[in-house]
């Protein structure tokens, strides 16, 4: 395993924008930096042992510094929508950014992923990583109560990128972090992601209104353009899905997730279970996502339009795809859903893990 650290940016207010660069010795390789907790890369061996990147990303910090599609961002306060931006809790109504038409999206205006993050490396024989750390003040996008986070990044020599999620607050809260990079196992500039083949471990799905937010509804798969339970070309389907897949399935249960162990009291945490595996047969690839949260997030780059990207590349509908680990979306008001609220007492914990290999 390497670790190196080098300076990549500056901000506009003169903060030092650092970036770590981790490689193990299969070469299987990541980046990540100090602003936003981002994910700027990671290039992985295909079965002719030559190295790509699979994510889609910008080469300098201008166009993060910008709004952009959330390229490798960590998600948070609350990943996903929160409907008109409006919740009750303890019966205070709050009222956060309204950044997705009449909706709430990945934690408003200025999220974790605008936000600079303290960082602390690690490495061992086997593992290398970066613990990324901030406080979220109590009024920080209108949330309640100051939040202490923590985003570790560890890969090691099995092939795993692994995100850990730490949390804990002062007055309850909504907490849902995620990471939204964007992969193409074909590489970076192959473009549509449609020919990958996608498997996920899960009988049903939440439908969405026009603004996609859950109706409420937790709905079978089964014999639907939803079912992914077989792996199957994500391409074969998405005519019968309008502007394609951005839909949360529920993983490894045969109905609506119970709440995650401990959501009333001690740690909001769950068993690591497998979510999703995405195979591409040119390349060789396959990546295998587990993780403790009760859903997964399901989005196939609809909206990217002519996103001029790293290395000249222009990304185009269609070429990638998200697989975000969290709550269910809205589920701030909808009690039925798993828990996402946060209390003094607990402990927030979620971790989930890209596995890589080839065939």
């Amino acid at each position: 395993m390497t670790i190196r650290k080098d300076h990549f940016a500056n901000t506009p207010d003169g903060e030092s924008v650092d970036r770590f660069t981790i490689e193990n010795s299969h070469g299987l390789s990541i980046q990540v930096m100090t602003y936003g907790a981002i994910l700027l890369s990671c290039k992985a061996p295909a079965k002719d042992g030559r190295a790509a990147e699979i994510t889609l990303g910008f080469d300098g910090i201008d166009l993060y510094l910008q709004r952009h599609p959330y390229f490798g961002a960590t998600v948070g306060r609350f990943a996903n929508r929160i409907a008109k931006g409006s919740f009750v809790l303890d019966g205070r109504t709050y009222q956060v950014a309204t950044n997705d038409g009449p909706n709430h999206l990945h934690g408003g205006v200025k999220g974790f992923d605008r936000q600079m993050w303290q960082a602390e490396a690690f490495g061992n024989p086997d593992d290398a990583g970066v613990v990324f750390r901030r406080r979220s003040p109590a009024g920080e996008e209108n949330y309640p109560g100051t939040v202490q986070v923590e985003v570790t990044y560890t890969l090691n020599e099995n092939g795993e990128l692994i995100l850990e999620y730490a949390a804990t607050t002062d007055k309850a809260t909504p907490v849902n972090l995620t990471n939204h990079t964007y992969w193409n196992l074909g590489g970076a500039s192959s473009g549509s992601v449609l020919d990958h083949e996608l498997s996920i471990s899960a009988e049903r799905y939440l439908p969405v209104d026009a603004t996609s937010i859950p109706t409420g509804d937790v709905l079978r798969v089964d014999g639907t353009a939803m079912d992914f339970q077989a792996a199957k070309k994500i391409g074969r389907d998405i005519d019968h899905v309008p502007g394609g897949y951005d839909h949360c399935y529920v993983i490894g249960s045969p109905g609506a997730a119970p709440r995650a162990p401990g959501a009333e009291t001690g740690d909001m945490t769950g068993p690591l279970r497998e979510a999703a595996t995405v195979r591409h047969r040119g390349s060789g690839r396959r990546m295998d996502v587990m993780t403790t949260m009760p859903a997964i997030q399901l989005y196939t780059g609809n909206k990217l339009e002519g996103v001029k990207g790293s290395g000249g590349r222009v990304f185009h509908k269609h070429d990638a795809l998200c697989l975000e680990t969290e709550y269910y979306p809205d589920a701030v008001n909808r009690p039925k859903f798993p828990s996402c609220i946060l209390r003094p007492n607990q402990a927030y914990r979620h971790r989930t893990i890209y596995r890589f290999s080839i065939e």
